[in-house]
């Protein structure tokens, strides 16, 4: 039997029901179908036809409860997940993300959500189809890219839920699930820890890096010691280089596709204090640097933006092997300048300050240009514990290199 809501007003204006209507085609055939017939939160009639009364019966009454809840968008007037995706795109290119971003963003949508989810209307989207999707990925995906591509969908449906093209976002109940269950603890496990001769070079192997350091030496010896990310290092200029007071002051970055630009957050941009060698091989670096119009600390031979082949795979690389830094293969053990990142990081958080307490996270935080502590602490809280400038980053170093 068909049953009906009636509000306490306009019978005909509220009116939710479901009913049967049976019709015989040109040929003889006796049809029938069941629509769900109701008012949106406009007030406008919508209609929703299924063959079966149980699904018209189930949608009759998730829509009676999404009304009720002010979150109900027609079937009829959501577009697509790829539809939406596209829309997403070009609101990234008009507050200009950066083109890292916005092309990891692009691949994350024509890669896996559009050939997987993308017909599938927005409004039509639940939590168990999202579940579902997860899984799919998850068959050949690692769980860092599954995570990455959850979040470019989340923010697919966000921006569809501002342009209200949809009434929520069901990826956010997904993350909400996940903060507080169990599900988010057996991610850090699989993630791990970074571990010293691992992921970070042990002192050991950064002293006799050193030692066989030749093409591009100033740029890694900078990595080594003052933690710069690779776009910081090829971005750097001399005008943020301070030998006198011993510091360099991180302004500005060069991205893969050698564009210049600011730092990629406010925390980014920050001043490091150097150790007197580094000060040292900077300032004889300064007089035989290759004159760069963009006032570049480590340029090209011709004084051009550097590349991070050249950086990596011709002076980085090729020290590890020359230092038996290497794997089972013979090549060289860290296979980026990431790497020496992570080692400034575990050099910082094992150093002491006057009175022998370990450097503080929040200073270590300050010291990579982190967005927050928590990230810091997630990412090397393992390693504490294992006056900071001056005499103290003086004898930090020497006991390094000793």
């Amino acid at each position: 039997m068909p049953h009906a809501i009636a509000a306490h007003s306009n019978p005909r204006k509220h009116a939710m029901s479901v009913r049967r209507r049976i019709w015989t085609t040109p040929k003889g055939e006796r049809k029938q179908a069941w629509i769900v017939d109701y008012a949106d939160l406009s007030g406008t009639r919508r209609q929703q036809t299924f063959d079966k009364k149980r699904d018209a019966d189930a949608y009759h009454d998730k829509v009676k409860n999404e009304v009720r809840a002010g979150i109900h968008t027609p079937i009829s007037s959501s577009p697509t997940i790829a539809a939406a995706g596209k829309l997403w795109l070009e609101r990234a290119d008009e507050v200009k993300l950066e083109r890292g971003t916005r092309e990891q963003y692009r691949a994350h949508l024509d890669l896996h959500i559009t050939p997987l989810i993308g017909e599938v209307k927005l409004a039509q989207l639940t939590l168990p189809m999202v579940r579902g999707f997860e899984g799919t990925l998850a068959k050949d995906r690692s769980p860092i890219m599954v995570r990455k591509i959850l979040t470019s969908l989340g923010s697919i449906l966000a921006d569809a839920q501002e342009r209200g093209l949809v009434a929520q976002n069901v990826v956010s109940h997904l993350r909400r699930n996940r903060r507080n269950g169990s599900e988010r603890h057996a991610e850090k496990r699989r993630r791990g820890k970074l571990k010293v001769g691992v992921d970070i070079p042990t002192p050991d192997e950064i002293r006799i890096i050193i030692q066989h350091l030749t093409n591009h030496r100033s740029t890694i010896l900078t990595a080594i010691f003052a933690g710069l990310r690779a776009s910081e290092l090829r971005g750097l200029r001399w005008q943020d280089i301070d030998l006198k007071r011993a510091v360099i002051h991180v302004r500005q970055r060069a991205d893969r596709y050698r564009q210049i630009g600011p730092v990629k957050s406010v925390a980014g941009e920050r001043t490091i204090p150097l150790p007197p060698m580094l000060v040292n091989t900077l300032r004889e670096w300064k007089l035989a640097c290759p004159k760069s119009e963009l006032g570049l600390a480590f340029p090209d031979a011709h004084g051009g933006l550097a590349s991070w082949k050249d950086i990596v795979e011709g002076a980085f690389h090729p020290a590890q092997v020359a230092a038996g830094v290497a794997d089972a293969r013979g090549k060289a053990k860290y296979r980026g300048l990431h790497a020496l990142r992570h080692f400034y990081a575990s050099w910082c958080i094992n150093r002491r300050v006057e009175g022998g307490l370990e450097l503080p996270l929040k200073l270590v935080q300050a010291r990579l240009g982190h967005a927050s502590i928590q990230m810091t602490a997630d990412r090397y809280g393992h390693l504490f514990p294992s006056g900071d400038d001056g005499a103290e980053l003086a004898a930090a170093e020497q006991a390094l290199l000793a």
